[in-house]
């Protein structure tokens, strides 16, 4: 058998998350959001009202940029602001009951999207595709706690 090429490895893992995210943002037009905003309001769902820096470290991205994006969303309904518990100058983004709503059509269409990206490919692949995805992010988290707990959690489900 020939030896895993670490950097064919790391184009396979690039290329796989572009074209997920493409197709992703083709089928979620409809609702009329794009793609920056869909994957805010999933955050904003699943991490439980964090905060626009957690939002920001977890989206890459800056959080000017962050805090432009959310006040958009707050301008349409999907998010709103809150502060936080014990500190007043931070925020937290939670989300609406317009949000919540969306985020099962969201699953849908990227269950679309997964189930298409990943035909042919047999239950015990899967599985093993799983397990070291959420082993190489376990790998890569110290500084990120939450996205190891997340894959930890994601494991012991599976």
């Amino acid at each position: 058998m020939k030896k895993t090429s670490i950097e064919d490895l790391g184009i396979l893992i690039h290329d796989t998350g572009r074209l997920m995210r493409k197709n992703f943002e083709k089928r979620g037009q409809a609702y009329g959001l794009s793609s920056a905003q869909w994957r805010l309001l999933v955050r904003v769902v699943r991490e439980q009202n964090p905060t626009q820096a957690r939002l920001a470290e977890l989206m890459e991205i800056e959080p000017i940029s962050v805090s432009r994006l959310i006040d958009r969303m707050e301008q349409g309904g999907w998010v709103k602001r809150c502060a936080h518990e014990t500190d007043r100058r931070v925020n937290r983004v939670v989300p609406t009951d317009r949000s919540v709503a969306a985020y099962s059509k969201i699953k849908a269409v990227a269950g679309d999207v997964f189930e298409d990206a990943l035909q042919g490919v047999d239950e015990a692949h899967r599985q093993a595709l799983m397990t070291a995805l959420a082993t190489m992010i376990t790998n890569l988290s110290a500084d990120d706690a939450p996205a190891a707990e997340i894959a930890q959690k994601i494991l012991a489900s599976s």
